[in-house]
């Protein structure tokens, strides 16, 4: 194994002044803020329905006693709370809410500095008839909120029939390339959470599971580009959550959801809900079934110490998926709640590739010389996966502020792979060489971990804190075999077995504080301990220098925001955060591991975490019109690199580069154009450099990447809806020395309701001109030249059928996250 060299002296001195400089400039801006606290007081109060349920989402406004005018408005969050930050004055309280008759405090008067807290408020329904009055609550396909976007899945037609993964895709500022890496506004390391939870697959395992979630499982999608220290400090990118939907209806109730999705070939997807609540027990559950075969054409023209590869690959992956998941929640009392939920991801098919590569002499300026040989590859890999996690939860809120959840997680993965690989070559005077080789691949992952968090009034503001601990323990098995006359001869020097433990603990402190009606604070800063050991045995027992690493680090993490509304039209957020990224468990693997008889992967013992120190200042106009620009440095920065070895071998593997600078810039806004039409924009770029050693041969790159993102919906009328949205993104980086393409996608749909708005058909096209499909690649390093291209299934027809039953009394249902999916993020399948 080939040690990085450590980043240049000159780099890490320039850039630390920078971050010390922009830290003490926000410090001083935070102490400045002192003064406005003593002339503002506070205004709290609840509001509930006639069942003494919260009501989330009412909103309050602040009018002046004397003429009624409104001064400040806010809205109730899941436990039917507000509170507002006002200066003296005499002031009367309004409620509304969709569906419930308006409500008003009595005058009151708020004196410099006091708090006062209104009188718990409930709102009676409202007696006006549906015949009547046609009364429509629905959130905006794209919000823009002052930590995060968030994409409104379950109100997008063109979702319909997508998978997780396909929504990525298409949501504002990510980016899926041609392996399925996923991106941020052109940067890597984001961190994919489920419902809060962060998970812990590798990329290729990651792309699988997301590929088994059907769009009609899913709620929405938040992006959240500097996450506070709640969160853990994992994704330089920030996180992605994707929450999946709870029922939030009283009695019994539940949906029923259909859907074809014709490309290449046909697949089909499934789901069943079904939800029981009343006021001290919900019980929930639901099933999801998405299948079908995926094609996948690839071509990697490469050039190589004089010779010259032209392949052409075509993949297919037939897959089965299955997604279960059951839960209860019983509510002891007001302010007592205790919960579990299990979940299961099941997948089950084969994958398979049939590649034909002609090998020729490299000519002059680089055309092709004399034909040497063919190799005609094929490689079957059948197999099944589970991935189930057991959650039990403990939350108690009280009616002063405080809050503590406890979870308790156990999850495990048990991967059964094999493969069985036939390579071919037929030589130029007639004759044909056969190598056939085997392998077997049991994985097994157990997880632990467990987390609690509290929250209580502090201050004058809010203060969070917590603790968690997580346990991590893999066990890989590699057994490779040449295959002669049918009989599986073990190659001994080429199987192992690799064992990696990761014990991470962890604590944190946030703060969070609303000076004066201007300034707003939140400050943080997360502690994590890693323990970790990655151990290698091998077949042959011979010993290594890589054999048995065990490393043990501790880091702090720390995060702030400050907030500046300088008047009713204009906001300024200044932001920062420390993260990490950890290597994969595969990724520690040194062992090889052959794709065909010329390409394999390559593990990297040696391979250190990234760090990545996050700075944004955004501006939002008008409340909805949001600009960033911000710049990230990251120590370190592992990066997948390809790079030749026994002469016309290629092999893939992880290594840390050194440094990498990234400068961002963004804009998005919703449009309200009509009534009737609505839509959202947005578009970003970044410019990124890096510099560092790929074994002994220095690396640059430079280059400006960008994209955007628009969707616009219609209200038709009689129940029809439509939508058309499109996304586009150009060139970009592909590992460590490759370009990419510029991509794009547009997209239609059309949805019709019937009985009384419980049967719902959606229609879509995905890809109407064939944009997002074709990619490209091009490399140029150290004597290796690759030109690639290929396409996969992104022109698409669906047709999705739901149908929903049972009780419609809406009632918010409990929204809570588990523990371990942090540590779930970095399997690999």
């Amino acid at each position: 194994m080939k040690h990085t060299p450590p980043m240049q002296k000159t780099n890490t001195i320039h850039h630390s002044k920078t971050r010390k400089s922009l830290s003490m400039l926000l410090a001083l801006v935070a102490l400045s803020t002192g003064s406005f606290a003593q002339t503002m007081g506070k205004v709290t109060g609840t509001v509930k329905d006639k069942d003494n349920a919260a009501l989330s989402m009412a909103t309050i406004m602040l009018l002046k006693a004397t003429d009624s005018s409104v001064i400040k408005t806010e809205l109730s969050d899941e436990k039917g709370s507000f509170e507002m930050a006002v200066p003296a004055g005499n002031y009367l309280l309004r409620y509304t809410n969709i569906g419930f008759t308006d409500s008003w405090t009595a005058p009151f008067t708020l004196t410099d500095g006091s708090p006062f807290t209104a009188p718990a408020v409930t709102l009676q329904s409202s007696t006006v008839k549906l015949k009547d009055a046609s009364v429509v609550a629905r959130k905006p396909m794209i919000e823009i909120k002052a930590d995060k976007t968030v994409f409104n899945v379950e109100n997008s037609i063109n979702a319909t029939g997508s998978n997780a993964l396909e929504l990525l895709r298409k949501s504002p500022g990510m980016q899926v390339d041609n392996n399925d890496n996923i991106s941020m506004r052109g940067k890597n390391g984001v961190k994919i959470y489920i419902d809060g939870k962060p998970s812990q697959l590798d990329a290729a395992s990651l792309a699988s599971y997301l590929k088994s979630i059907n769009s009609s499982d899913i709620e929405a999608i938040e992006m959240i580009s500097n996450p506070s220290a709640k969160y853990d400090a994992a994704g330089n990118a920030g996180i992605v959550n994707i929450k999946l939907k709870k029922n939030k209806k009283i009695g019994t109730n539940g949906s029923i959801n259909a859907g074809l999705n014709q490309g290449i070939r046909m697949k089909e997807n499934a789901a069943v809900n079904l939800n029981y609540r009343d006021k001290k027990l919900n019980v929930f559950g639901n099933a999801s079934y998405n299948g079908g075969i995926y094609q996948n054409d690839q071509n990697l023209y490469r050039t190589s110490n004089n010779i010259i590869f032209d392949p052409h690959t075509v993949q297919l992956t037939n897959n089965n998926n299955t997604n279960l998941k059951a839960g209860a929640d019983y509510f002891v009392n007001r302010t007592t709640t205790i919960g579990v939920i299990a979940t299961t991801a099941i997948s089950d098919g084969t994958w398979s590739s049939t590649g034909t590569t002609k090998i020729y002499e490299e000519g002059p300026n680089g055309t092709k010389g004399d034909y040497l040989k063919t190799l005609r590859a094929y490689n079957k890999i059948p197999g099944a996966s589970t991935n189930s996690n057991l959650n039990f939860n403990y939350r108690f809120v009280d009616t002063n502020g405080k809050e503590f959840n406890i979870d308790a997680d156990y999850g495990t993965f048990i991967s059964r792979h094999s493969s069985y690989q036939p390579n071919y070559y037929d030589n130029a005077n007639g004759t044909v060489d056969t190598f056939t080789y085997k392998n077997i691949t049991p994985v097994n992952i157990d997880i632990y971990s467990l987390k609690g968090d509290g929250e209580q009034n502090l201050w004058k503001g809010k203060l969070g804190y917590g603790l968690k601990f997580s346990y991590v323990k893999t066990r890989n098995t590699f057994d490779f075999f040449n295959v002669y006359n049918n009989v599986d001869v073990k190659v001994m020097d080429r199987s192992n077995k690799f064992e990696y433990t990761e014990n991470v603990n962890a604590a944190y402190v946030n703060y969070n504080r609303q000076f004066s009606e201007k300034w707003s604070l939140q400050a943080g800063v997360r502690a994590e301990q890693t323990n970790s050991e990655g151990k290698l045995t091998r077949a042959d027992s011979i010993k290594q220098n890589d054999d048995d690493v065990k490393r043990t680090y501790l880091n702090l993490f720390p995060s702030g925001a400050l907030t500046w509304t300088l008047n009713k039209n204009n906001t300024l957020n200044f932001t920062y955060s420390r993260r990490i990224d950890r290597p994969t468990y595969e990724d520690l693997n040194p062992f090889e591991f052959k794709l065909d008889e010329l390409t394999y992967n390559k593990g990297n013992a040696f391979l250190r975490p990234q760090y990545t120190d996050n700075y944004e200042i955004s501006h939002t106009f008008m409340g909805f019109i949001n600009t960033t620009i911000g710049y990230s440095h990251v120590k370190d920065y592992a990066v997948q690199v390809l790079d030749t070895t026994k002469k016309n071998a290629t092999y893939v593997q992880q290594q840390n580069l050194a440094t990498q600078d990234i400068y961002t810039f963004s804009i998005n806004s919703p449009l309200m154009i009509k009534k009737w039409w609505t839509g959202y924009v947005s578009v970003w770029g970044n410019y990124q450099s890096y510099s560092g050693k790929i074994t002994d041969r220095n690396l640059t790159m430079k280059i400006p990447t960008y994209g955007a993102y628009m969707q616009h919906s219609f209200t038709l009328g009689k129940e029809y809806t439509a939508e058309i949205s499109g996304w586009f993104n150009g060139p970009g980086i592909w590992g460590a020395t490759g370009k990419t393409n510029a991509q794009g996608s547009l997209d239609i749909g059309l949805q019709k309701k019937f009985l009384n708005k419980k049967l719902i058909v959606k229609l879509s096209a995905t890809d109407l001109l064939a944009t997002a499909s074709p990619w490209r690649i091009n490399s140029n390093f150290s004597g290796l030249i690759i030109k690639g291209n290929g396409t996969w299934e992104s022109r698409t027809v669906r047709l999705n059928v739901t149908y929903q039953f049972g009780s419609s009394q809406i009632k918010s249902a409990r929204q809570r996250q588990t523990g371990l999916e942090d540590e779930k993020k970095r399997l690999k399948g």
